[in-house]
């Protein structure tokens, strides 16, 4: 069983930045496509930033040339740089790995974004 466990969230003002970081059980984010995903309040879960196997990334275009994703195999953990952070950037991120057909989700760490 794959375990993800996001940490780096918290409170920042509008402008700041903060690194999130995906830790993951075993040695899976070399092979796999690990994404973050965001969820703010009332609306529905939206995909941010890829990561493939290969290293190639993909991001939201509101976050384009803000976030940047990243991966440590040696440290089986994938982060998500964030800067010049928007008060609209304001939610819970989650990451989550795509294994096989399976995909594995982390429990969500809270960033919130101040004006």
């Amino acid at each position: 069983q794959v375990q993800l466990v996001e940490s780096g969230g918290g409170l920042v003002q509008a402008g700041g930045s903060l690194r999130l970081s995906c830790a993951a059980s075993g040695s899976i984010f070399s092979r796999n496509r690990i994404s973050w995903y965001r969820q703010s309040p009332g609306k529905q879960r939206e995909w941010t930033a890829t990561i493939t196997s290969s290293g190639s990334t993909t991001y939201k275009d509101t976050v384009k040339g803000r976030f940047t994703i990243s991966r440590d195999n040696a440290k089986n953990t994938v982060y998500l740089q964030m800067n010049s952070l928007k008060p609209e950037d304001t939610a819970v991120y989650y990451c989550v790995a795509f294994v096989g057909v399976s995909n594995y989700w982390g429990q969500g760490t809270q960033v919130t974004v101040s004006s």
